[in-house]
């Protein structure tokens, strides 16, 4: 291959690797160019301030960046001046400096002699190799493996080489990398194997497509018939036989890996080398198999929630339709009654007293007709279910034979219960047999499973055992074997080994003790002082009433001054009118994030006219108007160019990395302090109707008619959209938290997080806590909210009455560590705390690590609703927090106007594209809104005018100047320089 083939850098990537940045921060400057004692003697022998200077500077570029003094010029005047205040020199005097190339050559000499750097050669080429290759097994990603190299460089105290040699190695190195993946995958695999994977690639007759393209398709909606063609595709890929080892696998490098399997079509497939070809189809169907297993599990939930819901209606349908009959029956008992107590109270025969008010006969037939009208005491509807048994039947077999399951011992008699049934699936017996398992039964279904003989009813065993399945499941009782989603509990944590590993190596991130009683005793002096500031001034707090045990807190008056507004308008007035189009080309210009969308075959990041088509592609799924109506309304791109970026460009990785880029930049802009400091976030859902059949679609009535999705959007403090994610509409908020405060990469640190009154549950609070982040939800109602202490309620007699619960402290002791092996695993990524807390929060039974991590969170969540009452500073910073989610979903929608606003997307990665896309746009208006906005105040300082006062109720979010619709036009050509803006209109 050319040298050239090897340059996988952009110009601007390489320069952001070798210079140092103008804008260096203070924590940046200190670690890296902050002299020593022993350094500071050294430079002292220089004769000269401007070889004293120099000296230092030579010294310090080799730490940081690691290249030369002639690589890494210019120095930004940020670094001489400080290098200059510890060296009592004048930072000017470096100009000098420069002219003397000799002198500077000593000097690197001696620095390389003293300090013990040394060049780049032969030697530490083979050696680094080696140690990259590690990291290119489990990654191919250019950057990540660049900057992995020039840090094992730095540890070496090697002098980092020309670039187009870095290039070079970590070239060579990911092609090793590859080839041995990719043999790896491939070596085990037999002939037939491979005959049978050569067959997919090839059109079925029967299909009139390939068995790829069959394979790839995605089930629209829950149903048995989606169930069963689910099923058909997992059983093809099992008839394979593929004998291949995937274990041995990075599971980051399969995924890339499976990814590339995803988005090539067979045509592109056949062209590669059999190698490679055949890794990434094994790759992708051994990741599509699990997919597929997690689907048909995700059905069958859906299907037994449908069954109750249609067990409900049915009884509310009974209620409707039984409810003259029903009176009527309440008007005879009203009558009999009366006419019995008559009869007692006037010594009368009762008989002839009821014979009076109706005929025997009547009365007779009316109980009758009773019995027929009558529900069950406990008014359940289980049994109005069997007659949905047969519906069950057409997808439940497939369930057990395909699916294995696998147990704790509490869930055993369940398993054999699952056997029991599926024995009699295999042998066409339609009676159970004696001696059928029932222990899993609870009183609820074991009522019905008899009936009025004292037989077991087959239809309400199999619905009982099938509804049961899905509850242990959801809680990981029950894992099903080949799945990812449904694992044995403890696949998802660290192993008790890597957990002692990382705490004595001090490996670990979480923000607590970790000693039980080392937390215990901090918490509970929290709570102690708490509860003794609130009984020394509970009398003078504004907005709270303590009245009959309950907690009533006032509604907060707006604090927003009038001429906030008329401010806002002013400054909006002046900001040039844009079209969308253009907007986003000159936010890439000045941001540079476009470059995030690395091509995911290639490595290649996109050049001007692929930026273009780019830029048409994210607007159209931003917009939701679809690459059909871009294409139409923006001229020389087409739909099928849009395809192939929205294909090989807007993948996961490269939509959080843009976005990233862009809530960085707006980050450091100085005008957006005036909004926060980074440090504080909110959470919001924003719902949308789903038009097509979708599995991850469903109906709220809450929402009103349709199925829907909800887009779960992150805003930080500066009005920055950092994370967003599609999730279920019926899903409770609160197990979203913790995804989008662990996995944004953006360089926000956020402390403080609010949520609504629904996206909070207790073991939310403890899990915050112990991952270093202040939980605090907006709390409309706390009449009935519990507050708990770990000592006596009557240690604090005037808050007694709302102190309604006691921490059980022997189960947080006793579970403790496992809690914080959780964490960890949540924190280092092995899971995501979506995950680990819908199961948590699924278990039936007492489960004692969720019940320890719930006790745990009212301890955090007592601590908090202690501040939150006795501080309307903090009620206003949550209630200002929400605010900025709101407007965000204002601006979003707005944005989010083709189709009516509708998702049409079946799959949820295909909607998470879209809703990744429409956060892009909004992050590159809030970046623009906020530079021109800078321009529009140095204008009105410049006047007089300025109202710094008003700044902080100002928000970046306004679109009345920007123009999404007409036809687009994407001309990189036609873009801006930071330094060189638009006109403002003045």
């Amino acid at each position: 291959m050319s040298l050239r083939g090897r340059e996988l850098l952009t110009h601007e990537q390489r320069i952001e690797l070798v210079r140092i940045p103008e804008d260096i921060s203070e924590q940046e400057l200190g670690a890296n160019f902050t002299l020593s004692n022993f350094d500071l003697e050294l430079i002292k022998n220089r004769r000269r301030d401007y070889n004293r200077l120099g000296f230092a500077v030579q010294l310090c570029v080799l730490r940081f960046p690691g290249w030369s003094l002639n690589d890494v010029e210019p120095i930004p005047i940020k670094v001489l001046q400080h290098l200059a205040r510890q060296l009592k020199v004048d930072p000017d005097c470096f100009t000098l400096y420069s002219t003397r190339e000799a002198t500077r050559y000593e000097h690197l000499e001696e620095i390389r002699n003293v300090y013990g750097f040394r060049n780049f050669s032969s030697s530490e080429y083979r050696t680094v190799s080696r140690l990259l290759l590690k990291y290119a097994m489990q990654n191919g990603n250019t950057m990540d493996l660049m900057q992995t190299l020039i840090e094992e460089l730095r540890k070496m105290k090697v002098i980092l080489p020309g670039m187009t040699s870095m290039e070079r190695l970590v070239w060579e190195t990911k092609t090793r990398a590859e080839e041995k993946v990719f043999n790896n995958l491939v070596r085990p695999l037999t002939e037939t194997n491979i005959e049978r994977l050569n067959e997919i690639l090839h059109t079925d007759v029967t299909r009139s497509k390939t068995k790829l393209s069959w394979l790839k398709e995605i089930p629209g909606q829950s149903s048995p018939d989606a169930f069963l063609k689910v099923i058909e595709r997992l059983e093809y890929i099992r008839s394979m036989k593929l004998t291949y080892n995937v274990e041995s696998i990075h599971p980051n490098k399969l995924l890339q890996i499976a990814r590339l399997g995803a988005r090539y079509n067979s045509q592109a497939l056949q062209r590669f080398k059999e190698n490679k070809r055949y890794a990434i189809l094994v790759a992708y169907l051994s990741t599509l198999s699990q997919n597929l297993i997690d689907q048909a599990i995700e059905i069958h939930d859906r299907q037994m929630m449908i069954l109750q819901s249609k067990g409900r209606k049915a009884q509310e349908e009974l209620q409707k339709s039984n409810g003259k009959s029903l009176n009527e029956k309440v008007v005879h008992f009203i009558d009999l009654g009366a006419a019995l107590i008559r009869a007692k109270k006037e010594g009368l025969d009762p008989f002839t007293v009821i014979e009076q008010v109706m005929p025997w006969e009547k009365m007779i037939h009316s109980v009758e007709e009773a019995k027929q009208l009558a529900r069950p005491m406990d008014f359940d509807y289980i049994d109005l279910l069997g007659n949905r048994f047969s519906y069950l039947r057409k997808y439940t077999p497939a369930l057990l034979r395909a699916l294995e399951f696998r147990s704790n011992q509490a869930s055993s008699p369940l398993m054999n219960a699952i056997g029991t049934i599926r024995e009699m699936n295999n042998s066409g017996k339609r009676k159970l047999p004696e001696g059928a398992p029932l222990d899993f039964l609870s009183k609820r279904w074991g009522k019905h499973v008899y009936d009025e003989e004292g037989n077991i009813n087959r239809a309400y065993y199999e619905i009982a055992a099938l509804s049961e399945l899905r509850n242990h499941i959801r809680s990981g009782d029950v894992s099903v074997i080949g799945s990812r989603l449904h694992k044995d509990f403890d696949e998802y944590l660290a192993s008790n080994k890597e957990w002692e590993e990382a705490k004595n190596n001090d490996g670990h991130k979480l923000a607590t003790n970790l000693s039980a009683e080392g937390y215990l005793e901090e918490r509970l002096q929290a709570l102690s002082e708490r509860f003794n500031w609130m009984s020394d001034n509970l009398d003078s707090l504004e907005g709270i009433n303590i009245k009959k045990s309950k907690i009533h807190v006032d509604r907060l008056e707006k604090d927003t001054p009038e001429e906030a507004r008329s401010y806002s308008l002013s400054l909006y007035n002046m900001l040039p009118r844009v079209k969308l189009s253009d907007l986003l080309i000159e936010v890439a210009g000045w941001t540079g994030f476009d470059e995030a969308f690395v091509h995911a075959s290639t490595n290649r990041v996109p050049n001007d006219n692929e930026k273009s088509i780019l830029m048409a592609t994210l607007m159209a799924m931003g917009t939701n108007i679809g690459l059909t109506k871009m294409a139409e309304a923006t001229p020389r791109i087409s739909y099928y160019q849009m395809a192939n970026t929205a294909q090989w460009r807007l993948y996961d990785d490269a939509m959080v990395k843009a976005q990233a880029t862009l809530v960085n930049f707006q980050h450091k802009l100085a005008l957006a302090s005036y909004w926060g400091d980074g440090r504080t976030s909110s959470s919001d859902g924003m719902r949308v109707q789903v038009g097509v059949s979708s599995l991850h679609a469903e109906a709220n009535p809450h929402y009103g008619t349709g199925k829907g999705a909800t887009l779960y959007r992150f805003t930080s403090d500066k009005f920055s959209s950092f994370y967003t994610k599609v999730i279920n509409t019926n899903a409770r908020d609160a197990i979203h938290v913790i995804d989008g405060l662990l996995h944004h990469e953006s360089d926000l640190v956020i402390e403080e997080h609010y949520t609504d009154t629904a996206g909070y549950t207790d073991q939310v609070f403890g899990l915050s806590h112990i991952l270093g982040f202040r939980f605090a939800p907006r709390l409309r109602d706390l009449s009935d909210t519990k507050l708990y202490t770990m000592e006596s309620p009557r240690d604090f007699p005037k808050i007694e009455s709302i102190l309604r619960g006691r921490i059980n402290t022997k189960l947080i002791h006793d579970n403790y560590d496992d809690v914080l092996r959780l964490a960890h695993s949540i924190r280092e990524g092995k899971v995501s705390g979506s995950l680990i807390m819908s199961k948590l929060g699924s278990y039936s039974r007492q489960n004692k690590l969720a019940t320890a991590l719930r006790e745990m969170g009212r301890i955090e969540k007592t601590v908090y609703i202690l501040d939150y009452i006795s501080s309307e500073a903090l009620r206003r910073r949550v209630q200002k927090g929400l605010n900025k989610g709101e407007a965000m979903n204002g601006l979003a929608r707005s944005i989010f106007f083709g189709k009516r606003g509708e998702l049409r997307e079946r799959g949820l990665q295909e909607q998470l594209q879209r809703a990744s896309a429409l956060n892009i746009l909004i992050n590159a208006i809030n970046v623009w809104n906020t530079v021109y906005l800078t321009e529009a105040t140095t204008v009105l300082k410049e006047k007089g005018l300025f109202r710094e006062e008003l700044m902080p109720h100002i928000s970046p979010l306004g679109w009345e100047h920007i123009n999404f619709l007409g036809e687009y036009s994407f001309d990189i050509t036609k873009t801006t320089n930071i330094t060189a803006l638009r006109p403002l209109t003045l």
